[in-house]
């Protein structure tokens, strides 16, 4: 029997079936007129660190609906909690968020990444109502199979130079602690949020040669499968386009960006802002902007 690796915070949650039945620190709000959709992609939440924009990502999962629900990676962040533990009670309130759309009777597919890869030993089992599987075949209301993945298996320094991999992960930490700073002053000033690095990436040639290159390969991948299209996170940058005829998206992630991909019940895709959202629902004022940008 394989040996299945015991999780480096067992102890520091309560088991997954208590989830549902305790109260979480944050309440759930009973909103009305709720966004409805057939489908919803999430990745790259990295609860465990600082970075993690939990206000934004409980504000979005209190908004919206749907009947599915897919978790591509990195919603655990395991390397960081192995240097150091960290889980805040607003992270719990995530955990506990997504476990009752599931047993509400949301369908909620978990497919692990590079950072939450622990899981990927239990890859065809269900824990609380939550799938969890290596990789998904998505199919679209409008009739479209979709590839869906998290992607770092097409990514060369994860997959080649893990040790790299690690030192990369280590500047990202202090580049998003310098956006928490930077974001510190624009609370000061009274002005909304902004995303330091996901500008640095927009400015820096190689990154921006590393995110086309990815897409291509995933694209290219997906287009051997024979599927319509692909569904990926891993590289923190939402994004919709065609590339040689397959249909790529990247969902993006809740850290910088906080973005997600959803499905409307006619099968059209969409790629939702959320700080964009909250700015067309409410006026930002001084106290509102603190609390989002104090994540």
């Amino acid at each position: 029997m394989a040996t299945i690796t015991r999780l480096p915070f067992d102890g520091k949650f309560a088991d997954l079936s208590d989830f549902t039945a305790a109260n979480p620190a944050i309440p759930e709000r009973v909103i009305g007129g709720r966004k409805q959709f057939r489908t919803i992609w999430i990745s790259d939440i990295h609860l465990g660190t600082r970075g993690c924009n939990t206000e934004m990502l409980i504000d979005f999962l209190d908004h919206v609906d749907s009947e599915m629900i897919y978790l591509v990676g990195d919603i655990i962040d395991g390397w960081q909690l192995k240097r150091k533990f960290y889980w805040p009670a607003a992270h719990n309130d995530i955990v506990w968020r997504i476990l009752k759309r599931a047993k509400r009777g949301a369908r909620v597919i978990y497919i692990p990444g590079n950072h939450d890869e622990i899981f990927r030993q239990f890859s065809g089992l269900n824990f609380g109502g939550v799938e969890i599987k290596r990789q998904a075949i998505h199919q679209t209301a409008d009739g479209r199979r979709l590839l869906v993945l998290h992607g770092d298996e097409f990514d060369a320094i994860t997959l080649s130079h893990r040790w790299l991999a690690h030192v990369g992960d280590a500047a990202y930490t202090a580049v998003m602690t310098l956006n928490r700073w930077c974001n510190k002053y624009r609370r000061w000033r009274g002005l909304p949020y902004w995303s330091l690095s996901k500008h640095a990436k927009q400015k820096v040639k190689n990154a921006v040669e590393f995110i086309c290159g990815f897409e291509e390969i995933v694209a290219k991948e997906a287009g051997a499968r024979g599927v319509d299209g692909v569904i990926a996170g891993h590289i923190h940058t939402a994004e919709m386009r065609t590339i040689d005829g397959i249909e790529y998206y990247n969902d993006g992630d809740w850290v910088e960006g906080c973005t997600a991909l959803v499905e409307h019940y006619d099968g059209r895709m969409e790629i939702l802002h959320w700080a964009d959202e909250i700015a067309a629902r409410e006026p930002l004022g001084p106290e509102r902007v603190e609390a989002l940008a104090a994540a």
